[in-house]
C-alpha cells in the first residue's frame, strides 16, 4: 500500500508563494495518477490540480489555474504543488491523493482511495 505525506504548508501573507511536497512511501509514485485536493473549514474537499504518471498532462481547477503548478519527479518518489499569487480563498487543508487506478475521472474525490494526512495552508490578508 502506497503511504503519502504532505508537507510545506505554513502562514503566508497574501501574493506570496509556498511549495507543498509529497512524499510516497511503501510502492513507486511511478504509476499512479496523482492530484492535490484542499478542504477549507465547513466546506467540502474539493480538487485542486491533476497530473498523469508521467507528468505530460495537468488539469487545475479555474479558481487556482495560471497560480498553481503542479510537478512531479518519479525517482525521488513526490510530487509538488507550486502556490504563487496566494489569496485568502486559498487557506485551506491541503491533500496529496494516488488515484484509485480504474475509471476515466480525475476531479473527483471518490477517484482516490489513497490520501495523505493534510499540510494547512494560512494567507492571512
Amino acid at each position: 500500500q502506497i503511504l503519502l505525506l504532505e508537507s510545506g504548508g505554513g502562514l503566508v501573507q497574501a501574493g506570496g508563494s509556498l511549495r507543498l511536497s509529497c512524499t510516497a512511501s511503501g510502492r513507486t509514485l511511478s504509476s499512479y495518477l496523482m492530484a492535490w485536493f484542499r478542504q477549507a473549514p465547513g466546506k467540502e474537499r474539493e480538487f485542486v490540480a491533476f497530473i498523469s504518471t508521467g507528468g505530460g498532462n495537468t488539469d487545475y481547477a479555474d479558481s487556482v489555474k495560471g497560480r498553481f503548478t503542479i510537478s512531479r519527479d518519479n525517482a525521488k518518489n513526490t510530487v509538488s504543488l507550486q502556490m504563487n499569487s496566494l489569496k485568502s480563498d486559498d487557506t485551506a487543508v491541503y491533500y496529496c491523493a494516488a488515484h484509485i487506478g480504474y475509471g476515466t475521472g480525475w476531479r473527483r474525490k471518490e477517484d482516490y482511495n489513497h490520501w495523505g494526512q493534510g499540510t494547512q495552508v494560512t494567507v492571512s490578508s
